[in-house]
């Protein structure tokens, strides 16, 4: 059979040769696959520019569909995506402003954010008179019912699980 060729951005594979492969790697589906990969992975700034510049697609903003899809040549997106996209830019934008000024960027590590919570945990419990309660546990809504759940999730005992006094953990 000989060896075969796997396009990654295709996800399909033909006989590998010289015709066959510049053939394929040439080809407008390719391209179009390629291009769509490589767009998943473009700065917010980059998308901005270019969805402003085109006008909105009629279609879908009629219908919320378009026959084109992804290789639409006018715009897919409302304004209150664009504002959402227009203030994710202008974050990222004070971020590395900030980073060449100098000034401390919060790392955001576990560590400081655990910090941060027992904080607001003291501060709130200080300011309570009474002692807090724990909730009680409660199962998501459209769960099935609590005897048809594996014991895996289920709520744990209100003592705790029991631990045999021969278990040795490490």
């Amino acid at each position: 059979m000989g060896k075969r060729y796997f396009c990654d951005y295709c996800d399909r594979s033909f006989q590998d040769n010289l015709h066959n492969r510049k053939k394929h790697l040439n080809g407008v589906q390719h391209l179009r696959a390629k291009r769509v990969w490589y767009d998943l992975f473009r700065d917010a700034a980059a998308i901005l520019q270019e969805e402003q510049t085109k006008k909105p697609c009629r279609k879908f903003l009629q219908t919320g569909q378009c026959d084109f899809g992804s290789n639409c040549r006018f715009s897919h997106m409302t304004e209150q995506d664009l504002e959402k996209l227009s203030a994710q830019v202008q974050g990222e934008q004070r971020s590395k402003e900030l980073r060449q000024e100098g000034a401390d960027v919060p790392p955001g590590t576990i560590e400081d954010w655990l910090e941060k919570r027992a904080k607001r945990l003291s501060v709130a419990q200080s300011n309570s008179a009474l002692p807090e309660k724990p909730a009680p546990f409660q199962y998501p809504p459209g769960w099935p019912p609590l005897q048809e759940l594996p014991p895996s999730l289920q709520a744990p005992p209100p003592g705790g699980w029991p631990v045999p006094p021969t278990l040795q953990w490490g």
